[in-house]
C-alpha cells in the first residue's frame, strides 16, 4: 500500500471502485452512522458501478469482482463505520422482472458485508427506466441525509429523472437542508453522476448540477464523491473537491480520448486493470483527506 507525506496529502485533498476513509492516529471504533456526535476521525467504504447482471467482454470475471470486493472489505483489520454504494448497482435491463432479480441478487451479495450499516444510492442503470420504482422497493429512499461523528452527509439522486437532472423539488430540499448547516460544517456529498460538466457528450454531467454546486459553495468544507465514469478523476469547482470512483466491472476511457464511450478492453496480462479501490484517510477536525488507489487482486 502506498502512502503520502503530509504535504502530498494536502495537495491531493485540495484538488472516489471502493473508497476508504479512516482517522489519522488512533483508530475510532465503528459506530451508529445516524449519530451526530462530536468530531472524531472515522472510517467508511465507498463502492461504485458494480453493474451486477453484466456479462461478457471486457470482464471475463463479471460475476466475481463484486464478491471479491466484499471479501476485501471483510478482510480489513478494522471494520469500517459504514459502507455506501454510489450507483449502478446493477446493469440495465428493459425487463422489470429481470431488473428486480438483479437488484435482489445484488442485495444478497452486499448483505455479506460484515459491517453495521450499508447504504445505497441508484445509478441510471438501476433507476432511469422506471424512475427508481424497483430500486426503492429494495433499498428505500434515493436522496437523504445522515450525520456521523461531526460530518453531515448528503445523498443526491441525479439519475431517476429522465432528463438526467436533480430537479426543482430535490434542489429545494437540498437548499432547505443546507440552511440548517453552519458555513464551516463538514459536508460530504454522494452522487452517481458528476455534478459538474465533465463531458456532457458522454452523459458525464448533471444538467442542473451547477445549481447544486452553487448551493454548496457558501460552505467552506465540502467534498463530493461520485461514480459513473468508471475511472479515477479529481476536479475542483472553487474550493469544492470532486473525486470519482473506479468501477468494479470495467474501465471507461478518458473523456474525449476516443470517438465513443466504449469500455476499455480486458488485458489478460494485467487482469482487473482499471478496476479497484482506494483508501482515503480523513481527519475530520481539519476536513482533510488522503486518497490511495488500490487494485483489485486476482483471487
Amino acid at each position: 500500500m502506498s502512502t503520502f507525506d503530509r504535504r502530498q496529502f494536502m495537495q491531493l485533498a485540495g484538488v472516489g471502485g471502493v473508497v476508504f476513509v479512516s482517522g489519522l492516529g488512533k483508530p475510532a471504533l465503528a459506530a451508529d452512522t445516524t449519530s451526530g456526535s462530536a468530531s472524531e476521525d472515522f472510517f467508511f467504504v465507498q463502492l461504485s458501478d458494480c453493474h451486477w447482471g453484466f456479462e461478457g467482454p471486457p470482464n471475463p470475471d463479471a460475476r466475481g469482482t463484486l464478491p471479491k470486493a466484499v471479501a476485501a472489505v471483510n478482510a480489513l483489520a478494522q471494520a469500517p463505520d459504514f459502507v455506501i454504494f454510489t450507483g449502478d448497482l446493477t446493469h440495465t435491463t428493459d425487463d422489470p422482472q429481470e431488473r428486480r432479480k438483479r437488484l435482489k441478487e445484488f442485495r444478497d451479495i452486499a448483505a455479506g458485508l460484515q459491517v453495521k450499516t450499508v447504504r445505497f444510492i441508484p445509478g441510471e442503470h438501476d433507476a432511469a427506466l422506471d424512475k427508481g420504482k424497483a430500486f426503492k422497493e429494495f433499498f428505500g429512499a434515493m436522496n437523504y441525509t445522515f450525520d456521523h461523528k461531526g460530518v453531515h452527509f448528503i445523498v443526491l439522486d441525479n439519475v431517476s429523472d429522465p432528463g438526467a437532472q436533480l430537479g426543482d423539488e430535490q434542489l429545494a430540499w437540498l437548499a432547505d437542508d443546507l440552511k440548517k448547516q453552519a458555513q464551516d460544517a463538514r459536508i460530504v456529498v454522494f452522487a452517481h453522476r458528476p455534478l459538474f460538466d465533465l463531458y456532457p457528450q458522454w452523459d458525464w454531467a448533471t444538467r442542473d448540477g451547477a445549481r447544486a454546486v452553487d448551493l454548496l459553495m457558501p460552505h467552506a468544507n465540502v467534498t463530493v464523491f461520485y461514480g459513473h465514469i468508471h475511472q479515477e478523476h479529481h476536479h475542483m469547482t472553487g474550493h469544492i473537491a470532486h473525486h470519482s470512483a473506479k468501477s468494479l466491472i470495467f474501465a471507461l476511457p478518458v473523456a474525449g480520448s476516443q470517438p465513443k464511450r466504449t469500455p476499455l478492453p480486458w488485458d489478460p496480462a494485467q487482469p482487473y486493470r482499471g478496476l479497484g479501490f482506494r483508501e482515503v484517510t480523513a481527519e475530520t477536525k481539519a476536513a482533510e483527506y488522503l486518497i490511495v488507489e488500490l487494485p483489485v487482486q486476482k483471487a
